[in-house]
C-alpha cells in the first residue's frame, strides 16, 4: 500500500516508516515552498486526538462484550482493533487535510523532508513519533526498518519475563505513568488553568501522550526490563485471570487518582 505515490502521510506514519527510503513523487518538492513544520505538527496532533477518541469508544465496546460473558481471543481482538483503527484513520484524514488546507502528497513529502532533518525540526519528529507509538500500542506491530537520515532502527531483544516479575513490573510501570500524568496536571493547576476548559483538557491529553510512554519505559529500564519484553509478557499472559485482574485494578487505580486530580476521564 505504501509503495504507491499517492499513499497519505498519516497512513505512512501509522505504518511506522516500513519503507527503507523516502517515497518518490513526480516532482521534487521543497517542503518550505508548500507546507511549514507547524502545519505537519497540527495535522498529526489532530489525527492523534481523534484516534485516541476512537480507541476510547472501541475499548468501551469491547468491555461491554466481555462483560456479557463473551470471550474474544487475543489474536482476534488485536486484528479487530487494527482493522477499526485503520478504517477510522483513513475515513478521518480527508477532513483534517481540508481543515488545515494541505495536499496529501505535499504533506507526505514535507513530513519525510522534515523527519530527515529532525534536529532542525524536533516538534515534527515528536508529533510523528507520538502517533507511531499509538499505532504500535494498538496493532502490536513494531516500528522497524530504516529511519530517515540513514540510521537503522534497533529492535530490542525480547526477554522472557516470569509472571510474578511481570506483575511487579506492571505496578511500577503504572505508578510511573500516573506520576508523570500528575506532574502535567499540577503544572497546569499551578499556572491557574481551568481543568474543565476543553482547550486545557486537550493540551493536558497531548502532554500525557508526550511524557507517559517515556516515563513508563524509563521505570521499566530501571528494573532491567525493556518495553518490548514487557509488552511480550503481557501478550503471553493475556488469558491468565490473575494478570488480567491485576492490570484491570492498576488501570482503575490510575483512573481514580487522575479523577481526584480533576482530570475528566
Amino acid at each position: 500500500m505504501l509503495t504507491t505515490a499517492g499513499a497519505t502521510a498519516i497512513y505512512l506514519a501509522s505504518r511506522a516508516l516500513h519503507k527503507s527510503t523516502k517515497p518518490q513523487t513526480s516532482v521534487d518538492l521543497d517542503p518550505s515552498d508548500c507546507i511549514q513544520p507547524e502545519d505537519v505538527v497540527a495535522v498529526f496532533d489532530d489525527i492523534f486526538l481523534h484516534m485516541q477518541s476512537v480507541l476510547a469508544q472501541l475499548s468501551q465496546q469491547i468491555q461491554q462484550i466481555q462483560m456479557s460473558g463473551q470471550s474474544i481471543p487475543e489474536p482476534q481482538l488485536r486484528q479487530l482493533l487494527k482493522s477499526e483503527f485503520d478504517r477510522a484513520l483513513l475515513a478521518k484524514q480527508p477532513g483534517i487535510f481540508d481543515k488545515h488546507d494541505v495536499d496529501a502528497d505535499c504533506l507526505q513529502e514535507a513530513t519525510w523532508e522534515f523527519m530527515e532533518k529532525s534536529d532542525q525540526y524536533p516538534t515534527v519528529r515528536k508529533a510523528v513519533e507520538r502517533f507511531q507509538k499509538l499505532y504500535e500500542n494498538v496493532t502490536g506491530e513494531k516500528v522497524v526498518g530504516k529511519m530517515p537520515g540513514g540510521s537503522n532502527a534497533i529492535v530490542a531483544a525480547v526477554v522472557h519475563i516470569p509472571k510474578d516479575k511481570l506483575l511487579q513490573a506492571a505496578s511500577i510501570y503504572f505508578e510511573a505513568l500516573t506520576s508523570a500524568m500528575a506532574g502535567v496536571v499540577n503544572k497546569h493547576k499551578a499556572a491557574g488553568h481551568n481543568m474543565n476548559d476543553p482547550s486545557v483538557a486537550q493540551k493536558v491529553q497531548m502532554e500525557f501522550a508526550s511524557v507517559a510512554n517515556d516515563a513508563g519505559e524509563a521505570a521499566l529500564e530501571n528494573e532491567g526490563i525493556t518495553l518490548d519484553s514487557f509488552k511480550a509478557a503481557i501478550d503471553k499472559y493475556s488469558n491468565d485471570p490473575d494478570v488480567g485482574r491485576s492490570l484491570a485494578m492498576l488501570q482503575m487505580k490510575q483512573q481514580q487518582e487522575l479523577v481526584a486530580l480533576g482530570v475528566a476521564m
